[in-house]
């Protein structure tokens, strides 16, 4: 059985690509300080060269779609190389779509009923999203109780300073972030210093290993 996409990295890189020939040594970089799962956004024209580019020059990197909001882009971005999709919230179409893409996905939540909805359709990995905006820790916190099988990927508002609080939760398998890419880096194309942010966050892991 593959692993679950919570369970590849304990930070997932939500990457906004503005220039495609940014996409391959901004991954390379990414994959070097140990983070291969890639979220690539739909926020820019680019992103779909940017999954291709990377799906067929980075094998080591698993890519995966974000902002994935429609059946459409559910296939085009499959179709592109994607290996998992990211949405922001869902719907009984989105989430059917999602369902038959034969990827794994995570499908946004942000309140108690959505969690519950998607767990009466069998789904049990969710993004938890705008996390801190929604409740942060305290909120995934509260759902533990009730729902111990729903597990989340946070995404929103999280950095360096408050992932490790996420990822002490036993619901939560993994967080996203931007942190390691920081703009001024990405303008400079400075990818060593990428890869050293993205080491750091790598490193998140052995501080789960013992909480």
């Amino acid at each position: 059985m593959a692993p679950s996409l919570l369970d590849l990295a304990p930070v997932v890189p939500v990457v906004v690509i503005e220039d495609a020939s940014d996409a391959v040594p901004l991954a390379r970089a990414l994959v070097a300080g140990g983070l291969p799962a890639i979220e690539v956004t739909l926020r820019t024209p680019v992103a779909l060269d940017a999954i291709r580019a990377i799906a067929g020059e980075v094998p080591e990197a698993v890519v995966g779609a974000g902002t994935v909001i429609t059946p459409e882009q559910v296939t085009e971005t499959v179709a592109a190389g994607a290996r998992f999709l990211v949405s922001p919230g869902w719907t009984d179409v989105l989430l059917e779509a999602m369902r038959g893409s034969g990827v794994p996905f995570l499908p946004g939540v942000s309140t108690t009923s959505e969690v519950v909805a998607l767990l009466e359709r069998g789904v049990t990995e969710m993004k938890f999203f705008p996390a801190e905006a929604a409740g942060g820790t305290a909120y995934l916190r509260s759902l533990a109780g009730p729902l111990p099988q729903a597990r989340f990927c946070p995404t929103g508002g999280i950095g360096s300073a408050n992932a490790p609080d996420y990822l002490a939760l036993p619901n939560v398998g993994c967080v996203g972030g931007t942190w390691m890419l920081p703009a001024d880096a990405i303008a400079a194309r400075d990818w060593g210093r990428v890869e050293a942010l993205a080491r750091e966050a790598a490193g998140l892991r052995t501080l789960r290993a013992q909480v």
